[in-house]
């Protein structure tokens, strides 16, 4: 099984609003940075999104992949990758939990495999930056309220 990198961080707000930005694609370009464009392609019964293109530019790296992602309840999603050009694999996840009043810690954990060799440590550290630039940007997007 290969191994995964995961953090965690505490946002001011209560989970269903944690999870409204997250299930929020298209505006994923206003606040991730990487993205530059997120497309949902399918939705379940519910609305949900259940397969997503997103266009990527994280500098060295650029890339146009599908996710297809699952939704667990109303405080868990995750994802798997479809189709890629530079990724063997993109698996992730978000687990909220409400923590007192209207907080939430929220864990992303994260597994990437590129299609270009890579030390096993390099990946970790990559997967470490896209994490937390990830929980970064959640949070701040979240607690502004827009």
């Amino acid at each position: 099984m290969a191994e995964h990198t995961s953090s965690s961080i505490t946002i001011e707000a209560a989970p269903a609003d944690v999870m409204g930005v997250i299930s929020d694609f298209a505006r994923y370009p206003e606040w991730t940075g990487e993205v530059k464009e997120a497309e949902v392609l399918a939705t379940d019964a519910a609305g949900r999104a259940e397969k997503v293109r997103l266009l990527l530019d994280a500098g060295a790296i650029k890339d146009d992949h599908t996710l297809a992602y699952t939704w667990t309840g109303d405080n868990e999603v995750s994802w798997t990758l479809v189709k890629s050009q530079m990724l063997r694999s993109l698996d992730g996840s978000y687990l909220l939990r409400p923590v007192g009043g209207d907080r939430t810690e929220v864990t992303y954990q994260l597994t990437v495999d590129v299609k270009i060799p890579m030390l096993g440590m390099i990946k970790r550290k990559a997967e470490k930056v896209i994490i937390d630039r990830a929980l970064a940007g959640l949070k701040k997007r979240v607690e502004s309220g827009a």
